[in-house]
């Protein structure tokens, strides 16, 4: 174990809602990284309200408009071998529920041209699926009783 402080990374994550159940996703390719919400890092000097949209936008393809902030939340990532630590802001997303969505569906997050693209297997849960929250890797459903 390394006597280096731990690297301070903000994050945004969010949570799609949509006639109560909650946009999750797998990596096929890397079935190890387990279940998880559109989330991804702030960019410097980035508005955190803009890396929500941009991170929904580029993880789901889904161009939400109403995004906002449920509350703040940190993880440390050691459990992971990394020597960081998360600054999370957990947003919403609700997609209006008159709108049609698809069940499941294919989606490749391009990372700005950089390397080959991830692709995700979105889904919807039910809200009220026995242990959602801690069925999300990595803490990522810390805020998950704040839209339930």
């Amino acid at each position: 174990m390394s006597d280096e402080r731990p690297r301070v990374i903000e994050k945004v994550v969010i949570y799609v809602i949509h006639r109560g159940n909650l946009l999750v996703f797998e990596h096929p390719d890397v079935p190890e990284a387990g279940l998880q919400v559109p989330a991804g890092s702030v960019r410097p000097g980035e508005d955190l309200d803009a890396a929500a949209y941009r991170e929904l936008q580029e993880e789901t393809g889904i161009p939400a408009r109403t995004v906002r902030l449920l509350g703040t939340a940190r993880y440390d990532m050691g459990a992971y071998g990394r020597n960081e630590v998360h600054d999370r802001f957990f947003y919403i997303a609700e997609l209006p529920s008159s709108r049609e969505v698809d069940q499941r569906w294919a989606h490749h997050e391009i990372h700005d041209g950089l390397g080959e693209p991830d692709v995700f297997e979105l889904y919807w849960l039910p809200l009220d699926t026995p242990g959602l929250a801690t069925k999300l890797e990595a803490g990522q459903g810390a805020l998950l009783r704040e839209v339930m």
